[in-house]
């Protein structure tokens, strides 16, 4: 983590304390310094940020991200947000340039316990004005992040305050209110936790907290920009700005309670879906679901703007997919307009083009898995569509893909990768080398003329005429 002093300088010669949102109180000892702003460019998933300051909790685990640290101020809970343009390794060899906070797009999560008293300062590096809205929370109406609506923007160079109550337990999410379509495409958003102060009858103790944004980008092979202007034609399906096989995987030890909260801040809808165990979901952006309404699920489908919180035991061993059923959501870039060739003979044309264009490849006459185990040259700064390389071979996905690791021997607290699951003998399928039987139904047809074909039914004797009558209007006709 880096950390920027230039901003300790600034804020002791007030700049940008003036504009701060006029309905917070902070007191002139607050407003001396702000918190040191923490910076992280990794993009690895971080350790859980335990609490030394303030009222205990089990901290959350960021996938592929962090916690942001904060300072205790006469009881205030003080953060710094920095929005800023970055740089976001979205797998190893593809980067994009993006817009986050704290060096990293999603910004880092916002951990505090139920009746905190919070105070966030944002300061804008952006070349344009911009907002915090703080999604799902209960807060006072000038604090709401709506530029324009509830507050006035917050320039380039300034910095705003945030301050209110975290009143209700839940996981929430941060994002801008200004210029929303242009700030969101370029990947300004994070997640915000709010633990419960005290035992509370819906929300269990659990042994690892996983937590993590769903986001979409527009980023042609070879770019770095996204393209912001696209409303539903992604190609770039991620996981807190990563993509497959760039998303770490989720380890935990055998047996553990595990929760899993998820943020969709897309333009669709996705279906998460998890291998080889059930869950319940136990919790939405309006808080804990009642045991009542709780059953045991597969897959959940979590529309934009909602957060759904999931939980599970994990108590099957082995590496199990997890992942949007979407199918084109688990590829990533150049899946746009590449035509269908299942089926297509090229073995002439193919020899032809080489002629004049020898770097040619037929793609998918027998569909697109062959691509994947092809050393096929990519353009700069992309990922290959699919990808991934997993214990037998290529995993063939890409995307909103990763895997969860259950292990006997992970310990309590350790969220290393424990490597591939060595599988018990006897217990992954293999090639079957023995006889085929005969299909039935070929038996019971075998001495139909057509060898074997089922017969077609019989046409009719003659031709049968077909007469249409388009109805009449009903002007005139009695009701």
């Amino acid at each position: 983590m880096n950390t920027r002093r230039q901003f300790l300088s600034q804020a002791s010669a007030g700049v940008g304390i003036a504009a701060a949102v006029a309905s917070a109180s902070v007191s002139r000892v607050a407003m001396a310094a702000l918190p040191e702003p923490v910076l992280q460019t990794k993009p690895d998933t971080m350790p859980p940020l335990v609490p030394n300051t303030g009222r205990p909790y089990n901290p959350v685990v960021t996938l592929n991200g962090w916690t942001l640290p904060w300072r205790m101020n006469a009881g205030v809970k003080e953060f710094h947000l920095v929005a800023e343009p970055v740089v976001r390794e979205m797998a190893p060899g593809f980067k994009a340039h993006l817009w986050g906070y704290n060096g990293q797009s999603p910004g880092p999560t916002i951990e505090v316990v139920e009746g905190d008293r919070v105070r966030i300062f944002v300061t804008n590096k952006l070349p344009e004005v911009t907002s915090v809205h703080w999604h799902g929370q209960r807060l006072p109406n000038g604090m709401d992040g709506v530029t324009g609506l509830t507050q006035p923007p917050i320039a380039p160079g300034k910095t705003y305050f945030y301050e209110f109550v975290a009143r209700r337990p839940g996981t929430f999410m941060y994002h801008p209110h200004a210029d929303e379509m242009v700030q969101m495409a370029m990947g300004m958003m994070g997640l915000w936790i709010t633990h419960p102060k005290a035992k509370h009858p819906l929300i269990a103790d659990v042994d690892r907290d996983f937590c993590f944004l769903l986001n979409a980008y527009d980023v042609d092979p070879g770019a770095y920009t996204p393209k912001i202007m696209t409303m539903l034609d992604f190609n770039i399906w991620s996981w807190n700005s990563r993509v497959f096989p760039g998303i770490d995987s989720l380890n935990v030890r055998h047996n553990d309670k595990v929760r899993i909260r998820v943020g969709n801040l897309t333009m669709t809808n996705h279906p998460i879906h998890l291998h080889g165990h059930e869950f319940e979901v136990t919790g939405t952006d309006g808080g804990p679901v009642p045991k009542s309404a709780r059953w045991p699920e597969v897959t959940t489908d979590i529309a934009v703007g909602q957060m759904r919180q999931f939980e599970f035991l994990a108590d099957e061993l082995g590496d199990w997919a997890f992942h949007c059923h979407k199918s084109h959501h688990t590829m990533n870039a150049m899946g746009h307009n590449v035509p269908t060739m299942i089926g297509v003979d090229h073995q002439g044309l193919a020899k032809k083009i080489t002629q004049l264009i020898p770097d040619y490849m037929v793609m998918g006459e027998r569909g697109m898995h062959d691509m994947t185990e092809m050393e096929m040259p990519l353009p700069d700064n992309t990922a290959a569509m699919m990808t991934g390389q997993g214990p037998f071979g290529s995993v063939g996905m890409g995307g909103m893909f990763s895997v969860l690791k259950v292990r006997k021997d992970q310990k309590s607290g350790d969220y290393s990768d424990p490597g591939w699951y060595k599988h018990p003998q006897g217990e992954v399928a293999f090639e079957w080398t023995g006889t085929l039987p005969e299909p039935s139904r070929f038996k019971a047809h075998a001495n139909v003329p057509g060898k074997g074909v089922m017969e077609v039914e019989r046409m009719p004797a003659k031709e049968v005429e077909v007469q249409v009558r388009k109805p009449k209007s009903h002007v005139g006709m009695a009701h």
